[in-house]
């Protein structure tokens, strides 16, 4: 059984020990600690925190815990009850709450859950920030309020509705060209919060013909949540069996997205994102993008063809965010199937990925397999090298940076390797001695073999270094 804390939040497996496992002390402790720097950082007479959850078996429980806790601080609860990451995020700022706790954990196994911690900007809080949090949790230096200061329990039941109509009003989705479409679509909700927040989205754009898979939010996944191929099986098949013009795909907490094209082919999670952007661009020549450097490089060739620039960030949302910030990008997002436009908030979002995609098709005129085709085609590699326990890590990722320094290089998160179009990038795991390996190229086999290269340098390397 696991717990793990990280500067984001606090995420772990439901049953066990208290300090082992996600357990109910576990959320009090947590959750005290957040509540207690929300009063440290803000300076008002009352508080107010946003939470929302997503449909796995644990959510209630938790989400009972961290309301209690969070008005035994004196603290006020809007809860949106079964949500999304988004629709939290955006309530966040909507209600003028000074933070946000979704209790999801996104694609792991229904046994896991999390608290994934916001600021008042509904965006994840920062690395100092969670640090902090981390601290007052260890040091158990939190101060519950008396019994004339509790905060107080509310409900919002309009949250969505709320997220929907700010979808509706960018000007990147026309809603008379996707009902001029009669689009068919087929939903994989992965019993969780995608079965009511997709079929209300797909509603409001005028889609009417909607079938939709897992379709019960009761946190019993019908398969491994994480929206990757090798789970969309039945997605495929009902696609064609239905003769349907698309497929749909989302995490528990509907910040990921995938689609499926009209021959059960999936367009490509890396590809979500840049058909998004490619939308997003047409209204912002010279308009900048940003994804983590382990995303594919169809985003940037897509960015340069519109004349704007594209940077690359460390892995995680968070530096996602930070570097949009800092580029004034228009788009951007992670090569997982995470959309962030910051018109609407900065947060993955798979709901405006689907309005924004959905409007790009429509006015394209091609059918799926005929849109995806229309961009550049890159394949990925993943790998992973395991490495001795006393072996420094460090050392390796300077001796291959030193070894291909002719070579374009980044070094924001571990060491990138560019070699004209093909790439290869090795982050470090904080936890293990392992080296992850991602490597693209214009074919599958290219990118393989750009991988098993660099293994052989990382145990030709190991060897001279201890």
């Amino acid at each position: 059984m696991t717990l793990i804390k990280s500067i984001s939040g606090i995420r772990g497996t439901i049953g066990g020990e208290p300090g082992n496992t996600l357990s109910p002390l576990d959320v009090v402790k947590f959750t005290s600690a957040y509540g207690t720097w929300l009063k440290q950082v803000y300076n008002h007479q009352k508080y107010s925190v946003v939470i929302g959850r997503d449909a796995r078996v644990s959510g209630a429980l938790i989400s009972n815990i961290v309301s209690g806790t969070l008005m035994g601080l004196g603290i006020d609860v809007i809860d949106l009850g079964l949500s999304t990451t988004p629709t939290v995020e955006m309530a966040v700022t909507h209600h003028q709450a000074q933070g946000g706790i979704i209790l999801t954990a996104s694609h792991n196994p229904k046994q896991w859950n999390a608290l994934k911690l916001l600021n008042h900007q509904g965006e994840f809080i920062s690395e100092t920030d969670g640090q902090h949090i981390l601290k007052l949790a260890a040091d158990e230096a939190f101060v519950y309020a008396d019994v004339n200061q509790l905060g107080i329990y509310k409900i919002d039941t309009d949250s969505l509705t709320h997220h929907i109509q700010h979808i509706l009003e960018l000007p990147y989705v026309d809603v008379n060209a996707i009902r001029a479409k009669n689009f068919s679509v087929v939903v994989d909700a992965i019993n969780s919060s995608g079965s009511i927040a997709v079929p209300a989205l797909l509603n409001a754009l005028g889609v009417t013909q909607i079938s939709v898979l897992n379709e019960i939010p009761d946190g019993h996944f019908a398969h491994n949540p994480e929206p990757l191929p090798e789970h969309l099986s039945e997605l495929s098949a009902t696609v064609v069996k239905k003769q349907a013009h698309l497929g749909i795909s989302v995490d528990p907490d509907v910040d990921r997205l995938a689609f499926v094209c009209e021959d059960g082919d999936m367009f490509g999670e890396e590809y979500t994102l840049v058909a998004v952007a490619d939308a997003v661009l047409q209204h912002h020549p010279r308009g900048n993008s940003v994804s983590n450097l382990s995303s594919t490089r169809a985003l940037r060739d897509v960015t340069e063809q519109q004349g704007g620039q594209y940077s690359a960030s460390a892995v995680g949302e968070v530096n996602v965010v930070r570097l949009m910030k800092a580029t004034h990008a228009v788009i951007g997002g992670e090569g997982n199937g995470g959309i962030i436009l910051p018109e609407l908030h900065y947060g993955r979002d798979a709901l405006v990925g689907i309005a924004i995609f959905l409007t790009h098709l429509a006015k394209t005129g091609k059918t799926m397999s005929l849109l995806r085709k229309n961009y550049p085609n890159y394949y990925i590699s993943k790998n992973k090298i395991e490495l001795t326990p006393n072996l420094d890590v460090d050392k390796i990722l300077l001796a291959i940076q030193e070894k291909y320094k002719a070579q374009p290089i980044n070094t924001v998160d571990g060491v990138k390797i560019e070699f004209d179009k093909e790439w290869v990038h090795l982050r470090k795991s904080n936890t293990e001695p392992i080296i992850r390996i991602y490597s693209e190229s214009e074919s599958l086999t290219t990118a393989d073999t750009l991988a098993k290269k660099i293994i052989e340098d990382i145990k030709e390397l190991s060897k001279r270094i201890h």
